[in-house]
């Protein structure tokens, strides 16, 4: 369509039921696509040749791409960038400004660690699937690095081409079969949970974990926070009376989360530094502590544990809810997770439950039922197996439920 003035102001009323290529009256080429969708991108049409992708609609201004449009079309146009600058301009303008630390941080890492030593030198625009693929195939033997190099090589990819510094291409990343990652997942027992409780127990009374580092640890395991959850915890943000904890910022945003009466007995006992608003103070005054790794090193070598991380903890939280008959929807709220999809992960758990709940009726019922009454081996109870009422809205008393299952083996003797 032609014979209107782009700017920003008549860019944004524009719609369309279908692609639409809506074409400026004044700049010949430049023009805008509307997608059903809603989403807008500035190009600009050079005949036969493919259209120059000139940023998307939001990202950049009208005005911004019609100068980009007419530097084009005089032949001033800057050099395309190369993957190396993409990234540079990508880190600054978009994660560094919109993502988490953790996010920044983990990033820049696949960026400086991968992507840019393989691809830094090459055009952007050069980009194709063969090396998206071969830097996939690098990694071959950590799949679930592999997979993110190619994603974050893709969302780098899409941000320069929101920007008009990549042409308006289909990504190259998009729809590349991803390796299977290898899932880890490691539970422990009730018995594995009294030997990590001795080992706490004997290595605080020692001296050997300090009792902040070791009440971080039984928080882990009785919460089923993330790591930096318990280790970034002020005590603004523990509300004993309220038997909860109003965390700010966790990895899916401010949530709450329930105390059960163990992990509120835990926090009422911990001393407190004077001047230091952590929950889990660090060495440096007024600073939380960097870490707890050595002391779980610690604990786990007392414990015969060499083999469980302390994300385990949490999976073995999430396990001992699932054992004890909560919904996945209630787990995944106890965990802060943002998608129940991400607590189906620990579906098979539940069904391992079923089944075996079945096996204890029906062997009630096969004495009366069966051939001779007899013969038949009864399958021995599974410790931490119980029966639990469904209540979604009582996630303190959920909370509570797991902690008393944990507690017993965890808790400060």
């Amino acid at each position: 369509m032609t014979g209107r003035w782009l700017t920003t102001r008549t860019v944004e009323a524009l719609s369309a039921p279908e692609r639409t290529v809506f074409r400026d009256r004044a700049l010949a080429g430049f023009a805008v696509v509307v997608e059903p969708s809603g989403r807008k991108t500035y190009v600009l049409e050079r005949g036969a040749a493919a259209a120059v992708a000139l940023g998307r609609h939001g990202a950049v201004s009208a005005e911004a791409a019609r100068r980009r449009a007419a530097r084009l079309l005089a032949g001033d146009a800057a050099p395309a960038p190369s993957v190396a600058e993409a990234a540079i301009l990508y880190m600054r303008e978009y994660v560094e400004s919109c993502c988490k630390p953790a996010t920044v941080a983990q990033y820049r890492r696949v960026l400086d660690r991968h992507i840019v030593p393989a691809l830094g030198g090459l055009p952007l625009a050069a980009i194709g699937r063969a090396h998206a693929a071969e830097l996939q195939h690098r990694l071959a033997d950590r799949p679930a690095a592999a997979n993110q190099a190619v994603a974050v090589l893709g969302r780098l990819i899409d941000h320069a081409a929101e920007r008009g510094l990549a042409p308006a291409r289909a990504n190259p990343c998009r729809g590349l079969p991803r390796y299977r990652a290898r899932r880890r997942e490691r539970f422990l027992t009730d018995a594995e949970f009294r030997r990590l409780g001795n080992a706490l127990d004997a290595l605080e009374a020692s001296g050997e974990v300090a009792p902040h580092a070791a009440a971080a640890i039984r928080l882990l395991a009785l919460t089923g926070c993330r790591r930096n959850e318990i280790l970034r915890l002020r005590w603004d943000d523990v509300r004993l009376e309220a038997m909860e904890l109003s965390l700010r910022d966790s990895k899916t945003g401010p949530k709450t989360v329930p105390l059960s009466p163990e992990a509120a007995e835990i926090l009422a006992r911990l001393p407190r530094v004077p001047g230091n608003p952590w929950v889990v103070p660090g060495r440096k005054p007024g600073a939380p502590v960097s870490g707890v790794f050595l002391p779980w090193r610690r604990v786990r070598a007392a414990a015969g544990l060499d083999d469980v991380r302390l994300h385990d903890l949490r999976h073995s939280f999430a396990s001992r809810a699932l054992a004890l008959g909560e919904s996945l929807p209630t787990i995944a709220r106890l965990l802060g997770h943002a998608r129940v999809q991400t607590t189906a992960r620990y579906a098979h758990l539940a069904r391992d439950t079923v089944r075996e709940a079945a096996a204890r009726v029906a062997e009630a019922i096969g004495e009366d039922l069966l051939p001779g009454g007899a013969g038949f081996a009864p399958l021995p109870p599974r410790a931490g197996r119980g029966r639990a009422a469904f209540a979604p809205e009582a996630m303190q008393a959920c909370a509570k439920r797991i902690a008393e299952r944990i507690g017993a083996d965890i808790l400060p003797r």
